[in-house]
């Protein structure tokens, strides 16, 4: 079968790594800015998309977080909460994810007034929405912020104890990394893991391998976030491999940062080469300006991903999601069986390598 952006489109899909707050409609930021009296540098659609989509530019990491300033000042209210949340599940829906894990830090949505346990209620409630309507399950995952103090991650984590099994699969340390190692942080995350919730940290984007040392030996992440530069250590990268510790990967958002000098030489192939559990994800589908279907296609192009690698990095993601395993054996099983079935790609005949049976 020839692989092209609508066979691609059409494959049921997951994504663990994507921010809700880097993922929002412009016309929806613009419209819920009138309504929350929140002023917008334009108004236009097009030149509103333009100042926050990174597009062929580059820029470094925190160049790439101010950002998100711009699109978190039009959710703060329940209301841009519910309607982001549901609008990023129906974005997803519609090229066929069936499911998401969304992340965000609800301590960054207070500035009127909401408390951080009502803009968790707000997201829950409108993924349960989107849910309700298109064909999508999702998750929501409580971020830290390396920037900010190891005391307000403490208290999300606390948060993201409180909604355990209430909307809530997991905990991340997202923000910048240089000079903000995630050890500082290790007693949100043993607060974590303490009570039994999954961890992922973003680690290896802007900082080397070291950083992902920290976050799996001191912090116990279960999946790293982009992990680009996980090659410069091969001890490490095995220990990954021995554990299963899946990789988040973000291939135009790492492009966009300068995490690697060009899309060509991102090591997503070498890993993937190397039996490491890699996901493909959009990370924000805004500032990015991307979509979960592009990025399979740039793995497509740059580095000769074919649908049955296709297919295992799909039933990679399952398993390596945040959802409860039965569940999560459910959703296998359903997507396993339309890959085999819609595209005919069985396992037993796949031309280069057989899918994982861990």
């Amino acid at each position: 079968m020839k692989i092209s952006r609508d066979i691609l489109h059409s494959l049921p899909k997951v994504e663990l790594h994507c921010h809700l707050d880097g993922s929002l409609r412009v016309e929806s930021m613009i419209d819920q800015a009138q309504k929350d009296k929140v002023e917008l540098p334009v108004t236009d659609p097009e030149e509103l998309h333009k100042i926050l989509a990174i597009g062929k530019r580059r820029c470094t990491l925190e160049e790439y977080i101010d950002r998100f300033e711009l699109t978190l000042s039009t959710l703060q209210t329940h209301d841009s909460l519910v309607r982001a949340a549901c609008e990023l599940a129906e974005d997803a829906a519609a090229e066929n994810v069936r499911y998401i894990e969304v992340r965000y830090s609800p301590i960054l949505h207070t500035k009127q007034g909401m408390t951080p346990q009502e803009a968790v209620e707000a997201v829950r409630e409108g993924l349960k929405r989107a849910e309700k309507a298109f064909n999508i399950k999702s998750g929501i995952i409580i971020c830290g912020i390396r920037n900010i103090s190891p005391e307000i991650s403490l208290k999300l984590a606390d948060l993201a104890v409180q909604f355990k099994n209430k909307g809530v699969v997991g905990f991340d340390l997202a923000g910048a990394e240089e000079n903000f190692p995630a050890k500082h942080h290790r007693e949100a995350f043993y607060l974590i893991l303490n009570n039994n919730i999954n961890a992922t940290i973003h680690a290896g984007e802007a900082f080397g391998p070291e950083s992902i040392h920290q976050a799996i030996h001191y912090c116990g992440a279960h999946r790293i976030g982009h992990g680009t530069r996980l090659k410069e250590d091969h001890n490490l990268m095995q220990y990954m491999n021995d554990h299963r510790i899946a990789i988040e990967v973000c291939l135009t958002s790492n492009f966009h940062t300068k995490s690697v000098r060009s899309l060509k030489y991102h090591p997503v192939r070498y890993y993937y080469d190397q039996g490491l559990r890699v996901t493909l994800n959009t990370d924000n589908r805004l500032i990015s300006n991307t979509t979960l279907t592009e990025e399979f296609w740039t793995a497509h192009e740059l580095y000769d991903f074919n649908l049955y690698d296709f297919r295992e990095v799909i039933i990679t993601a399952m398993k390596s999601s945040f959802l409860n395993y039965s569940e999560r054996k459910q959703m296998i099983r359903t997507i396993a069986d339309e890959l085999e079935g819609d595209f005919g790609l069985v396992p037993e005949y796949f031309p280069s390598q057989q899918t994982s049976k861990e």
